[in-house]
């Protein structure tokens, strides 16, 4: 996932913050999404659920397995040499 520049919010007095235009936009929170909140390691880790912030979620993984071996033609080579084990012990 893309990483934006470090941003800083000030709480207010009722524990309101704004989440920065910027973070907004990127991870698709809109007025009304849910968020969810838990404590990790000191830090605050806040997730929005929409079906727009799940759309830029998954678009920012785009392309990550890039150039790595494909999965695809690793189970087919995987199952070629299961059939010709099989076909052996057929006797074919």
């Amino acid at each position: 996932m893309k990483t934006l520049e470090q941003n800083v919010a000030k709480v207010s007095s009722k524990g309101q913050v704004v989440i920065p235009v910027a973070i907004r936009e990127q991870l698709g929170i809109e007025r009304g999404t849910k968020l969810s909140f838990r404590a990790e390691n000191g830090s605050i880790i806040v997730n929005p659920h929409s079906l727009s912030a799940e759309l830029a979620r998954i678009k920012s993984m785009r392309g990550i397995t890039a150039g790595g071996p494909s999965m695809c033609d690793a189970l087919i080579e995987d199952r070629r040499r299961e059939r010709e084990r099989e076909l052996r012990e057929e006797g074919w």
